[in-house]
């Protein structure tokens, strides 16, 4: 059972205004944790409900948001503020009216998050870990992007994987990709751009002005390449996007080779969270990969 009455009254004290008992309705806002249209005496705004355990991921999701909106390139939810009730943890984000995407805004989309990626850290990585839907994602910072993306995004998945009961073949031909994957970097140094981490379909939208939005991130730093990998994991992006990132930052010229490397993340993680297929199509990438390098 939601306790509206404490959280209200928590949201009355963050947000510094009053708020209604309860929230008006419930929204769309991914599959992992409950989402609500929530009233106040400043108009309506956004909030993310979460047991009250999650607060450190609510709290990872307001960081990266923030580190986000530093970048002055791709609008994202401004955040209100972030509380826990004996119940529940909540995340409290600005609301905006999301439109359907247009051609101008894609391409607006693609120009915008060049600008973005071109924010660069010291080290790849984050100054805390966050998650990847509900999966916790390890950000501890590396100079090296090989060591960085095999230790905590792939193996890091295949553990949990081995945990989850996925063994066999997935194991072998995985660990077998993880010893291998420094060929796709013999002649390509990627550098730490600010990346959104989890850039699907789902994950944007446009404002009533038009202007592109992005939200729900799993932000890091690490190579832009991974975030336009998965642009092209399960649809939502035209050519215009593609159009306008690549004239105003051109990627390398064997960046669809690593694509299908960084799309594994995200697979492995979707066996992780729903099983299903998503076993199979993981195991299947190793073996396209692992066949490009003659295995």
């Amino acid at each position: 059972m939601h306790d509206w009455r404490a959280a209200a009254a928590s949201l009355t004290e963050t947000l510094a205004t009053r708020v209604a008992p309860e929230p008006a309705a419930r929204v769309h806002g991914g599959c992992i944790n409950e989402s609500f249209r929530w009233e106040s005496g400043r108009g309506p705004f956004f909030v993310k409900i979460a047991s009250a355990t999650q607060l450190a991921a609510l709290e990872a999701e307001a960081e990266g948001l923030a580190e986000l909106a530093s970048a002055e390139a791709v609008r994202v939810p401004k955040v209100l503020g972030c509380g826990i009730t004996s119940a529940m943890a909540y995340l409290a984000l600005e609301w905006i009216e999301i439109a359907r995407p247009t051609r101008d805004a894609e391409a607006l989309l693609g120009e915008q998050l060049a600008t973005q990626h071109r924010v660069l850290g010291a080290q790849f990585g984050f100054k805390r870990d966050n998650t990847i839907g509900s999966t916790p994602q390890l950000n501890r910072t590396s100079s090296d992007w090989v060591e960085f993306f095999r230790e905590r995004r792939l193996r890091a998945q295949l553990d949990l994987a081995r945990r989850n009961g996925y063994s066999g073949a997935l194991q072998e031909r995985g660990l077998l990709l993880l010893d291998l994957m420094g060929a796709y970097f013999t002649s390509y140094k990627p550098v730490p751009s600010l990346l959104h981490g989890d850039l699907w379909g789902g994950n944007w939208g446009v404002d009533a002005a038009g202007a592109p939005v992005i939200f729900d991130p799993a932000v890091y730093y690490g190579d832009r390449e991974a975030d336009l990998a998965m642009t092209r994991l399960f649809g939502g992006f035209g050519n215009a996007f593609y159009t306008a990132y690549h004239s105003n930052w051109p990627v390398d010229q064997a960046a669809g080779s690593r694509r299908a490397l960084y799309n594994l993340y995200h697979v492995l993680n979707h066996a992780n969270l729903f099983g299903g297929a998503y076993a199979g199509q993981a195991l299947s990438m190793i073996d396209r990969l692992l066949a490009e390098l003659g295995y």
